[in-house]
Protein backbone atom coordinates (compact mmCIF):
# COMPACT_ATOMS: atom_id res chain seq x y z
CA UNK A 1 0.00 0.00 0.00
CA UNK A 2 1.05 3.54 -1.32
CA UNK A 3 2.44 5.89 1.69
CA UNK A 4 0.04 9.31 2.37
CA UNK A 5 3.18 11.27 3.17
CA UNK A 6 3.97 11.68 -0.08
CA UNK A 7 0.95 13.83 -1.04
CA UNK A 8 0.60 15.80 2.49
CA UNK A 9 2.41 19.12 1.75
CA UNK A 10 3.67 19.65 -1.84
CA UNK A 11 1.60 23.11 -2.13
CA UNK A 12 2.57 26.36 -0.38
CA UNK A 13 0.15 29.24 0.66
CA UNK A 14 0.64 32.21 -1.84
CA UNK A 15 1.31 35.15 -0.17
CA UNK A 16 0.61 37.56 -2.36
CA UNK A 17 -3.10 36.42 -2.67
CA UNK A 18 -3.89 38.72 -0.34
CA UNK A 19 -6.02 41.65 -1.18
CA UNK A 20 -4.10 43.95 0.55
CA UNK A 21 -0.41 44.56 -0.57
CA UNK A 22 1.17 46.44 1.63
CA UNK A 23 3.97 46.87 1.26
CA UNK A 24 3.72 48.02 -2.29
CA UNK A 25 5.80 50.42 -4.13
CA UNK A 26 3.31 52.99 -3.71
CA UNK A 27 2.42 52.60 -0.02
CA UNK A 28 4.80 51.04 2.42
CA UNK A 29 3.65 50.63 6.07
CA UNK A 30 3.88 53.85 7.59
CA UNK A 31 2.50 55.61 5.03
CA UNK A 32 -0.34 52.49 5.17
CA UNK A 33 -1.02 53.99 8.45
CA UNK A 34 -0.60 57.52 8.23
CA UNK A 35 -3.68 57.28 5.66
CA UNK A 36 -5.82 54.44 7.57
CA UNK A 37 -5.91 57.59 10.29
CA UNK A 38 -6.62 60.18 7.74
CA UNK A 39 -9.32 58.23 6.92
CA UNK A 40 -10.93 57.54 10.02
CA UNK A 41 -10.22 61.20 11.78
CA UNK A 42 -11.81 62.95 8.77
CA UNK A 43 -14.73 60.28 9.24
CA UNK A 44 -15.08 61.57 12.34
CA UNK A 45 -15.10 64.94 12.25
CA UNK A 46 -17.85 64.73 9.38
CA UNK A 47 -20.38 62.30 11.32
CA UNK A 48 -19.68 65.04 14.25
CA UNK A 49 -20.78 67.56 11.84
CA UNK A 50 -23.63 65.77 10.96
CA UNK A 51 -24.80 65.60 14.21
CA UNK A 52 -25.09 69.36 15.03
CA UNK A 53 -28.82 70.01 15.23
CA UNK A 54 -28.63 74.07 14.01
CA UNK A 55 -25.99 76.37 13.31
CA UNK A 56 -25.71 80.37 13.21
CA UNK A 57 -23.59 80.41 9.87
CA UNK A 58 -24.41 77.62 8.19
CA UNK A 59 -22.29 78.28 4.96
CA UNK A 60 -19.37 77.51 7.36
CA UNK A 61 -20.50 74.25 8.86
CA UNK A 62 -21.70 72.52 5.35
CA UNK A 63 -18.06 74.17 4.02
CA UNK A 64 -16.74 71.55 6.58
CA UNK A 65 -19.20 69.41 6.10
CA UNK A 66 -18.15 68.59 2.34
CA UNK A 67 -14.38 69.17 3.07
CA UNK A 68 -14.35 66.74 5.67
CA UNK A 69 -16.89 63.83 3.52
CA UNK A 70 -14.21 64.79 0.80
CA UNK A 71 -11.05 63.97 2.63
CA UNK A 72 -12.80 61.04 3.99
CA UNK A 73 -14.03 59.38 0.65
CA UNK A 74 -11.19 59.81 -1.92
CA UNK A 75 -8.65 59.13 0.82
CA UNK A 76 -10.46 56.11 1.24
CA UNK A 77 -10.47 55.27 -2.58
CA UNK A 78 -6.91 56.16 -3.10
CA UNK A 79 -6.36 54.04 0.07
CA UNK A 80 -8.06 51.14 -1.96
CA UNK A 81 -6.46 51.66 -5.02
CA UNK A 82 -2.59 51.95 -3.34
CA UNK A 83 -2.89 49.33 -1.49
CA UNK A 84 -4.60 46.90 -3.59
CA UNK A 85 -3.95 45.75 -7.17
CA UNK A 86 -6.56 48.07 -8.58
CA UNK A 87 -4.12 50.60 -9.05
CA UNK A 88 -3.28 48.34 -12.10
CA UNK A 89 -6.59 48.68 -14.01
CA UNK A 90 -7.08 52.25 -13.95
CA UNK A 91 -4.52 53.32 -16.18
CA UNK A 92 -2.87 56.19 -14.38
CA UNK A 93 0.81 55.91 -15.09
CA UNK A 94 1.63 58.96 -12.24
CA UNK A 95 0.36 57.67 -8.78
CA UNK A 96 3.28 59.66 -7.15
CA UNK A 97 2.42 62.49 -8.20
CA UNK A 98 -1.29 62.22 -7.64
CA UNK A 99 -0.65 60.71 -3.98
CA UNK A 100 1.21 63.75 -3.29
CA UNK A 101 -0.72 66.39 -5.12
CA UNK A 102 -3.84 64.90 -3.41
CA UNK A 103 -2.91 64.60 0.01
CA UNK A 104 -1.35 68.08 0.23
CA UNK A 105 -4.44 69.80 -1.70
CA UNK A 106 -7.14 67.73 0.37
CA UNK A 107 -5.39 68.45 3.84
CA UNK A 108 -4.68 72.39 3.03
CA UNK A 109 -8.68 72.44 2.59
CA UNK A 110 -9.30 70.65 5.96
CA UNK A 111 -6.79 72.90 7.76
CA UNK A 112 -8.31 76.18 6.46
CA UNK A 113 -11.86 74.62 6.77
CA UNK A 114 -11.97 73.80 10.65
CA UNK A 115 -9.71 76.77 11.38
CA UNK A 116 -12.82 78.87 9.80
CA UNK A 117 -15.32 76.52 11.28
CA UNK A 118 -13.78 76.54 14.90
CA UNK A 119 -13.75 80.64 14.64
CA UNK A 120 -17.58 80.74 13.14
CA UNK A 121 -19.52 78.30 15.05
CA UNK A 122 -22.72 78.40 17.77
CA UNK A 123 -20.53 77.34 20.15
CA UNK A 124 -21.69 73.81 20.96
CA UNK A 125 -18.88 71.03 22.06
CA UNK A 126 -20.11 68.84 18.76
CA UNK A 127 -18.73 71.54 16.47
CA UNK A 128 -16.30 72.39 18.36
CA UNK A 129 -15.06 68.70 18.53
CA UNK A 130 -15.54 68.10 15.07
CA UNK A 131 -13.32 71.19 13.87
CA UNK A 132 -10.69 69.64 16.42
CA UNK A 133 -11.02 66.08 14.51
CA UNK A 134 -10.39 68.06 11.45
CA UNK A 135 -7.31 69.59 12.71
CA UNK A 136 -5.91 66.64 13.81
CA UNK A 137 -7.29 64.88 10.17
CA UNK A 138 -4.86 68.00 8.78
CA UNK A 139 -2.09 67.33 10.57
CA UNK A 140 -2.11 63.08 9.57
CA UNK A 141 -2.39 64.65 6.06
CA UNK A 142 0.89 66.80 7.11
CA UNK A 143 2.79 64.34 8.60
CA UNK A 144 2.14 61.95 5.37
CA UNK A 145 3.44 64.58 2.91
CA UNK A 146 6.42 64.91 5.23
CA UNK A 147 7.34 61.60 5.22
CA UNK A 148 6.86 61.06 1.67
CA UNK A 149 9.25 64.13 0.77
CA UNK A 150 11.67 62.55 3.30
CA UNK A 151 11.33 58.82 1.49
CA UNK A 152 10.65 59.82 -2.04
CA UNK A 153 11.48 63.39 -2.44
CA UNK A 154 9.32 66.07 -4.20
CA UNK A 155 7.76 63.56 -7.38
CA UNK A 156 7.25 66.91 -9.38
CA UNK A 157 10.73 67.56 -9.64
CA UNK A 158 12.80 66.34 -12.35
CA UNK A 159 15.69 65.63 -10.06
CA UNK A 160 14.46 64.21 -7.49
CA UNK A 161 15.57 61.49 -5.05
CA UNK A 162 17.23 58.50 -7.16
CA UNK A 163 15.21 55.45 -6.89
CA UNK A 164 16.94 52.82 -4.46
CA UNK A 165 18.29 49.79 -5.87
CA UNK A 166 19.01 47.18 -3.44
CA UNK A 167 18.87 49.52 -0.60
CA UNK A 168 21.49 51.74 -1.92
CA UNK A 169 21.13 55.07 -3.88
CA UNK A 170 21.17 54.39 -8.19
CA UNK A 171 24.61 54.09 -9.27
CA UNK A 172 25.43 57.27 -11.76
CA UNK A 173 26.95 56.65 -14.79
CA UNK A 174 30.38 58.69 -15.11
CA UNK A 175 32.36 59.05 -18.08
CA UNK A 176 35.60 56.91 -18.46
CA UNK A 177 36.93 58.12 -21.77
CA UNK A 178 37.27 61.83 -22.11
CA UNK A 179 37.20 63.33 -24.93
CA UNK A 180 40.26 63.98 -27.52
CA UNK A 181 40.27 67.98 -28.16
CA UNK A 182 43.76 67.47 -30.51
CA UNK A 183 41.27 65.14 -32.71
CA UNK A 184 38.41 67.63 -32.89
CA UNK A 185 40.70 70.52 -34.14
CA UNK A 186 40.84 72.41 -31.09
Amino acid sequence: MASTEVYTATTAPNPKSSCFMVPSEHLDKIRFGLKIVQVLLSFLAFILEEMVNSCISCSVLYFFEFVSCTAFLFTLLLLVLLATKLHTKVGINCWAKLDFGYTAAIGGFLLLSSIIFISDNSGSALEIFAAVLGILASVAFAGDIIYFWRTRGIPFKEGGRPANVNGGPVPVATETEKLNTEANGV
